[in-house]
C-alpha cells in the first residue's frame, strides 16, 4: 500500500466521522434560520403580503401563509432531524420560489454574475436545504432512530 493510498484511506475515514457532526450543524443553524424567518412570516401576514404583492405572487396573503408555515414547520422538521427528506424538498420549492419571485436579478445573474447569485439571501437556505435532501440528516438525528436503513 502506497503513502498516498494510506493518507487518502485516513482522509477518508476522517471525513466519515465529520460528517453526522457536519450535518447536525447545519440542521440545527439552518433549521432554526428558517423557523424564524417563517414565524416572522406568520406574525406579519398584511406586510408580507404587500411584498408578495409587490413581486407578483398569486393570492399574496395566502401564499405569506404558505411560505412562513412551511419555513416555520419545515425549519422545526430540519432542528429535530425528523422527517427531514420531506421537509427538505418543500424548503428547496420555497427557496426556488423566492429566486424566481424577490430576487429576480440574482436568479437571471447566476451565470454572468454568479457573485450576485450566490450573495442572494434564499441561497445558503437553499444550499442547506439541498444538502440535508442529498445526505439526509446523519446520524445524530431523530430520523436515525426512526429509519433504522441506515439512509438517514
Amino acid at each position: 500500500m502506497s503513502i498516498l493510498t494510506k493518507l487518502h484511506s485516513l482522509l477518508a475515514r476522517t471525513g466519515a466521522l465529520l460528517q453526522s457532526p457536519l450535518l447536525l450543524v447545519i440542521r440545527l443553524y439552518w433549521g432554526w434560520q428558517f423557523f424564524i424567518t417563517g414565524k416572522a412570516k406568520l406574525m406579519n401576514v398584511d406586510n408580507f403580503a404587500a411584498h408578495f404583492h409587490d413581486w407578483g405572487i398569486p393570492f399574496p396573503k395566502l401564499s405569506v401563509i404558505l411560505a412562513g408555515s412551511t419555513e416555520s414547520l419545515g425549519g422545526l422538521l430540519l432542528l429535530l432531524g425528523l422527517f427531514s427528506r420531506f421537509a427538505s424538498p418543500a424548503l428547496i420549492f420555497v427557496m426556488c420560489v423566492a429566486y424566481a419571485t424577490a430576487n429576480k436579478e440574482a436568479l437571471h445573474a447566476v451565470f454572468t454574475d454568479p457573485d450576485k447569485f450566490l450573495g442572494a439571501d434564499p441561497f445558503l437556505f437553499l444550499l442547506a436545504s439541498v444538502i440535508v435532501f442529498a445526505f439526509g440528516p446523519g446520524k445524530i438525528s431523530l430520523d436515525a432512530l426512526f429509519f433504522k436503513d441506515g439512509k438517514a
